[in-house]
């Protein structure tokens, strides 16, 4: 029952809502989602991608400069 608790409490993006997040394209997104840098769900022909690991990728994306 929790997991399903937490299935519910999960928000899914679409391709679009990434790309708008990260400021990059939709073919970006699509290529990490073929890659498996991003994990996806594909819903009939499209893929929804869980929000929280978008906020993951990019915390971990990140680097240091000079």
């Amino acid at each position: 029952m929790s997991s399903e608790r937490q299935l519910a409490e999960v928000r899914f993006l679409t391709v679009a809502e990434v790309a708008a997040i990260m400021r990059v394209s939709k073919m970006t997104v699509y290529r990490m989602v073929h890659s498996g840098e991003l994990p996806a769900v594909r819903v009939g022909r499209s893929f929804r991608v869980p929000e929280d690991a978008v906020h993951e990728y990019l915390k971990t994306s990140f680097i240091e400069t000079a």
